[in-house]
């Protein structure tokens, strides 16, 4: 088996006001039992004391680095996150063999890391994997039910260098942290979570729920190139998922919106299409395991990692 210091692995982690959260978070990566070979966070226009916290873990630990940016004090949850992440990938990613975009706001289990690489190491094909996010309700930790188990989350993503490479990165739109789990399908790479990695979520996704980002995640399916009738069926299930009644309304508005003013569209034609092809494909699995079993499994091709 190969020395896990042959695979070089490179934490990004965009920070904008996470001073509650972001020494634990830090401490979950100096307890691995393989810590990152070097993990930059970028703190974007802060203005409590991230910053300072960062520096005290980075004068402890030499993999450690902090960078400052100085961005617009607008809230822009997909853009901006890219946007600072790109800021930190710009220091340099030559000799990673693994790229990691990780939240604030999350602790990992110890051996988190290390079994991640070992699920890689076991599937050559693996371009995406991660644990599973769950978070505190009355006092245990459950399952984050946000998006279906298998499917790898936009606080706790690691690509493969070649998988990175080849969706060409991270795109500064909303829905980002969807279009590269189907560009990573497109260009041929599996995607998988690993489900004994449970990753505590401190900071619930959605706890800032507002109309306002339930026309985003309308703006994110017209990005997509999901069409009208597949962003129907999306925006009643986050709707449910999230018990936000009014949220398919909205967001079916902001989809509305970005048609009517020709926003730009995050993927191509091509791209496109195959993602409608795959998500409709999702649908109709769930439907028929629904039939089978009662209840919906995990959509085909997102799958649980072993």
């Amino acid at each position: 088996m190969a020395s896990p210091r042959e695979n070089k692995i490179l934490i990004i982690i965009p920070a904008h006001n996470e001073e509650a959260f972001i020494g634990r978070c830090l401490e979950s990566f100096a307890a691995q039992t393989r810590t990152p070979d070097e993990l930059r966070v970028v703190s974007d226009h802060c203005t409590d004391n991230t910053s300072g916290i960062v520096r005290g873990y980075q004068e402890q630990y030499p993999w450690i680095r902090l960078l400052e940016r100085k961005s617009s004090p607008a809230h822009q949850p997909g853009p901006k996150v890219v946007e600072t992440f790109r800021a930190g990938l710009e220091m340099g990613w030559d000799g990673f063999d693994f790229i990691g975009k990780f939240d604030a706001d999350i602790l990992l289990p110890a051996r988190y890391l290390e079994q991640i690489l070992q699920a890689f190491r076991e599937d050559p094909d693996l371009g995406m994997c991660s644990g599973e996010l769950y978070i505190e309700h009355q006092g245990k930790w459950t399952y984050e039910p946000i998006a279906n188990p298998g499917h790898v989350r936009g606080p706790v993503k690691l690509y493969s260098r070649k998988c990175f490479e080849a969706i060409g990165g991270l795109r500064p739109y909303i829905g980002w942290d969807t279009a590269d789990t189907l560009l990573a399908r497109y260009h041929g790479f599996s995607t998988g979570t690993l489900p004994d990695l449970q990753v505590k979520h401190l900071r619930p996704t959605g706890s800032g729920y507002s109309r306002k980002n339930a026309a985003l995640q309308g703006r994110a399916l017209y990005n997509l190139r999901y069409g009208w009738a597949l962003s129907l069926v999306a925006s009643f299930k986050m709707g449910w998922k999230r018990r936000a009644p009014a949220l398919p309304f909205l967001a079916m508005a902001g989809y509305l919106k970005a048609w009517l003013t020709g926003q730009d569209r995050m993927l191509n034609k091509a791209e496109g299409a195959y993602a409608r092809h795959w998500r409709w494909q999702q649908v109709r699995g769930r439907l028929v395991q629904g039939f089978r079993n009662g209840q919906a499994g995990s959509p085909a091709g997102e799958r649980r990692a072993q």
